[in-house]
């Protein structure tokens, strides 16, 4: 019996540790809202997506713009009605 006890108390031990030691690793970065890049008047977002280092928009005028997610700053713009 305490032989058992002491495996468990073991194993909850390890389980936390695990625990704590995943939980204090780096955080993933978080989501960007694609209403916080700017777009030109009267153009709505139909489609969004996000790599690690940029935010790419796609839009009802037919462009997709990708943005610096760092800067907010416009660094690609490709126009599809071509």
């Amino acid at each position: 019996m305490t032989v058992l006890t002491v495996v468990m108390i073991g194993g909850v031990i390890t389980i936390v540790a695990l625990l704590v030691i995943r939980m204090s690793g780096a955080l993933a970065p978080a989501l960007v809202f694609p209403d916080s890049f700017p777009m030109p008047e009267g153009v709505a977002i139909t489609g969004y997506s996000q790599t690690g280092t940029a935010a790419i928009l796609v839009s009802d005028d037919d462009h997709i713009r990708v943005f610096d997610l760092a800067t907010g700053e416009l660094t690609h713009e490709i126009d599809l009605a071509d």
